[in-house]
């Protein structure tokens, strides 16, 4: 039974933490399946409406834990919001709080985006240090340091970051190019005076769909997507009606989710655009990805060959499909390699692939992997929102039964994830206990 329901008065998607996918798997998968909005344009661009006074319009918006999550922090900081239709409608005016409580914080790291905008729109802010999946150390010291390079001051107190002071436009070097520090760091600088440029900025295309969307709110940006950012200050930023970019991540999940059962998909409003490093692996795998007019169209061949992937910031192959392809290399013929330079720890999902019969070594930053005939279900375990999605793909293409706990964790990511897998003939459900 799908448990899934949302209660609008609240605008929090209520999922019981103790349900399980149940996957048969063998089935082949065919036909047509649409993509939501991308989960890491829409965050950030939540965080960016506390610089608005009046109501911002976000539509599209996907149904997911970290959605909720966020709904709620805003909430906690006094803005007002509803959801309807998968429009989300955010008004920030009345917002009397810049503290963001450890409570909420500690449940996902993309909260502490909220703090380069309440520093620049009230000048101080105090927020617990983030959480969020376990996938090793993610020091937020690059987003503190640019906000010093702006004129704030910056305290670490019992868990918490203290922020404050009146901030001034500056040229900032970027040690790393961080998606979230560059979101960070650009929100801050919106309502700075004068210029700033960012150095080594980060160039994901959720980048460029915040700074379109700060754009559309008055501010003046130029270079996002780019490694270089400049931002001109203004007094203040008005509310608008905006639409975020498609989620590439859940588009290549739904790719590789056709590579892996042999099937033959359709990937709708699937960004083609910024696929590149996920299509380039996919293709060197024999498998078939052609360019449609609203979409990507996928098709396997019988047998897949073995490759290997490099992570790294975009656009070269993201770390958050490294889980996912991990899973159809399994299944390929011959060895394949992953090197994962992002994170220090993310390759845990390694033993629950092993015990569906997957041939795997970690070692290091790397994780080896000797493709076998098929897998086989299992009892297994989601580590973190893209280990989990990588599962639910090993399912689709073992053998037999695989029963996935903690799928709360697929949830923050995917929305309605059993039910867009359904539709293109996967036997898929979620389970209450």
């Amino acid at each position: 039974m799908n448990t899934k329901s949302l209660t609008l008065s609240n605008i929090f998607f209520i999922l019981n933490p103790m349900d399980k996918f149940v996957i048969e798997g063998g089935r082949r998968l065919e036909g047509i399946v649409e993509v939501s909005s991308a989960k890491n344009a829409v965050l950030p661009i939540m965080a960016a409406s506390i610089l608005a006074t009046g109501e911002v319009t976000l539509q599209n918006i996907p149904e997911i834990r970290d959605v909720s999550l966020f709904c709620r922090l805003l909430k906690k900081l006094g803005a007002d919001l509803s959801f309807s239709d998968k429009t989300l409608k955010i008004n920030c005016t009345s917002i009397n709080e810049t503290l963001a409580p450890y409570e909420l914080v500690k449940e996902m790291r993309a909260s502490f985006l909220v703090a380069g905008p309440l520093l620049a729109r009230f000048g101080k802010t105090r927020v617990s240090f983030p959480g969020g999946c376990n996938l090793g150390s993610r020091k937020i010291n690059i987003h503190l340091k640019g906000f010093e390079r702006l004129g704030a001051e910056v305290k670490q107190e019992g868990g918490y970051i203290i922020l404050y002071g009146r901030l001034k436009g500056a040229r900032i070097y970027l040690d790393y190019p961080t998606h979230t520090g560059t979101e960070n760091i650009m929100m801050a600088a919106v309502l700075a005076t004068g210029e700033t440029i960012i150095e080594n900025a980060a160039c994901e295309p959720e980048i460029r769909d915040l700074a379109n969307f700060l754009n559309k709110m008055g501010a003046r940006i130029e270079g996002a997507g780019s490694s270089a950012i400049r931002i001109s200050g203004v007094s203040s930023l008005y509310p608008c009606e905006y639409s975020p970019i498609p989620d590439r991540i859940e588009a290549a999940t739904m790719m590789i989710a056709g590579a892996i059962t042999k099937g033959k998909v359709f990937v709708k409003n699937a960004p083609f655009k910024f696929l590149g490093a996920p299509i380039a692996k996919l293709s060197e795998m024999g498998i078939v990805i052609e360019e449609k007019e609203d979409g990507v169209l996928v098709t396997c061949p019988e047998k897949m060959k073995a490759t290997e992937v490099i992570t790294g910031p975009y656009p070269t192959f993201s770390t958050d499909l490294q889980p996912l392809i991990a899973s159809l290399f399994c299944i390929s013929r011959g060895t394949s390699i992953i090197k994962e330079t992002v994170f220090d720890n993310r390759f845990l999902y390694a033993q629950e692939l092993a015990r569906m019969g997957a041939k795997l070594e970690v070692s290091g930053d790397q994780l080896t992997i000797e493709g076998v005939d098929e897998l086989f279900g299992a009892n297994v375990m989601a580590q973190d929102i893209r280990a989990g999605a990588g599962l639910v793909l090993a399912g689709l293409s073992a053998k037999g039964v695989t029963v996935i706990d903690r799928v709360y964790h697929i949830d923050r990511g995917y929305d309605s994830l059993c039910e867009k897998l359904s539709m293109l003939g996967g036997k898929i459900k979620r389970i209450s206990l």
